[in-house]
């Protein structure tokens, strides 16, 4: 007779070979009733709806919406082809959305399908699918991503709604700067006669700067004998020259995005005092702030570290045999990690005080950042040292987020794109809020960046002469709800106005944060 851990270990397999074929919406009919109840039981299996299921992990706690977040696209993928065949496709504006680089997760998804219902589909915390009964588009007109239906990317912005340019300036932008031409669209607008859209659609590529892409679609209708009048659907101008032949959403996702915000960010926090005149002033007060900026740090990322593992690591007397018996291995290796990459980054913050470009100090140094701070588990056996190689190769979801970082292969058009922006950035501000900020939007790497990303903002205050700041592990939630709402919002406002306040304190002296209190302060 089987064990119990036997029998779990075979609806595990069970599951395993469902995975293996890249299927994350399972049916009930994909395991025997045994295997499925066994599996949700051990909360390795969470119920979508009646008869729908998605893996998840035993581990995470009530409520906590990782893996619905993380399955989201792929489970939709999945449940709408089964049940329409490819009768159906996003509507006009999520497949804009998609083709802009957005996978932020949407309260609800809207479909169109020969077969719809015209009523939502109740999903797992509060999402769902809104089916619209409509005839499909042309089949030029439709592609697939990634198992996901979409209007083509000239057909959605043909019949997007005018509301889209307004609601999601981001996304309109970016899927208009991915056109060097007009041909597609004007051959849409011509065989349908859509003479408001062609004006609305002039309008939008002038707003970019596409001059000439505007000009031949109210030339190309002129010629048809079509009258157009030219409007512009966007609230506001563009201040941004755009490259004219870089067609990658996420490159010009990036440039829009922090144009955009930059504007915000500046009105929201403290203006910068300037770079300081006493170096080794500023570098003693950036080694006095260590213990206490490594606690709440790691603290942050979920490490348990004591002010007394910290003084160990700094002071040399970290014993990894030992603290793997206290049951420190894991957290010891992370602030021995820590301190490592602290240490590299201080001289990045000695080359901005020497009054080089800090864009293009931290491209040069971000990396060195990253292999100090998993040295240590490299040597443990922990981390493999072909993952110190570079960017992310894989996918990497964020903790009960909605907000889906940029796919792996999107990472040789941001990152460039990014250090390009930090290095011509002129506001102090811009550079640590937006810096901070579209980091971790992009997420390049499987773990850390959280780490990187503060470290990142911390060049930058030395940069604008403002003090090196601590963000307390007591805000964390402050902390992560603004960096939600800039990711899936575009609403930077609240994230600017969070790290100001904290700078603002720090420059009238107030610590942001504090050791916990029974501890004592770690040698200096």
């Amino acid at each position: 007779m089987a064990l119990p851990n036997e029998k779990l270990a075979e609806s595990l397999a069970a599951l395993k070979r469902l995975q293996d074929r890249h299927m994350v919406a399972l049916r009930s009919s994909d395991l025997s009733r045994t295997h499925r109840e066994r599996l949700v039981k051990n909360g390795f299996l969470q119920e979508v709806m009646k008869g729908w299921y998605i893996p998840s992990n035993p581990q995470q706690r009530q409520g906590e919406t990782t893996s619905w977040y993380a399955s989201f696209w792929d489970f939709c993928a999945s449940y709408l082809g089964d049940r329409f065949g490819n009768d159906w496709c996003l509507a006009p504006e999520p497949s804009l959305s998609f083709h802009a680089g957005n996978r932020t997760v949407p309260q609800q998804l809207l479909v169109r399908s020969p077969g719809g219902s015209n009523k939502p589909t109740a999903l797992l915390y509060g999402t769902s699918i809104f089916d619209t009964r409509a005839s499909m588009p042309a089949a030029r007109d439709v592609t697939e991503i990634d198992g996901l239906r979409l209007y083509a990317l000239p057909s959605a912005l043909v019949e997007v709604s005018p509301g889209f340019f307004t609601q999601k300036p981001t996304d309109a932008r970016t899927a208009l700067a991915m056109f060097s031409d007009a041909s597609d669209i004007l051959t849409r607008l011509l065989e349908g006669g859509h003479t408001i859209i062609a004006g609305r659609l002039a309008g939008a590529f002038r707003n970019i700067g596409r001059e000439r892409i505007a000009d031949d679609i109210v030339r190309g209708m002129r010629a048809a004998d079509f009258l157009v009048r030219e409007t512009d659907p966007f609230d506001t101008q563009l201040e941004l020259t755009l490259p004219r032949r870089e067609t990658s959403p996420y490159a010009g996702r990036i440039r829009l995005m922090w144009q955009e915000m930059r504007g915000a960010v500046v009105d929201n926090f403290p203006e910068p005092p300037g770079r300081p005149n006493d170096v080794e002033g500023y570098l003693r007060r950036v080694d006095d702030v260590y213990a206490t900026d490594a606690y709440h740090s790691l603290s942050i990322e979920g490490y348990r570290v004591s002010p007394e593992l910290i003084d160990r690591v700094r002071s040399g007397t970290w014993n990894p045999d030992r603290d793997a018996q206290d049951g420190e291995h894991r957290d010891a290796l992370a602030a021995r990690g820590y301190f490592q990459a602290f240490e590299a980054v201080k001289r990045s913050v000695t080359s901005v005080l020497a009054n080089e470009n800090p864009g293009r100090v931290v491209d040069e140094d971000h990396g060195g950042w990253y292999r100090e701070l998993f040295a240590p588990s490299v040597t443990a056996g922990i981390v493999k040292p072909a993952d110190l190689a570079g960017y992310r190769s894989e996918r990497v979801f964020i903790r009960n987020s909605m907000h889906v970082p940029l796919p792996p292969n999107a990472m040789r058009d941001a990152m460039p794109v990014f250090f390009e922006m930090l290095e011509q950035e002129e506001h102090p501000a811009a550079r640590v809020v937006l810096g901070h900020f579209t980091f971790v939007y992009i997420h390049p790497y499987m773990d850390g960046n959280g780490r990187m990303g503060r470290f990142l903002m911390n060049v930058m205050m030395a940069a604008g002469g403002y003090p090196w700041t601590v963000i307390p592990v007591q805000r964390r939630a402050d902390y992560m709800a603004a960096l939600e709402r800039a990711s899936t919002q575009l609403d930077i406002v609240p994230f600017a106005r969070f790290i100001g306040e904290l700078v603002r304190r720090g420059m009238s002296g107030e610590r942001t944060a504090e050791l916990p209190s029974g501890t004592r302060r770690p040698a200096e």
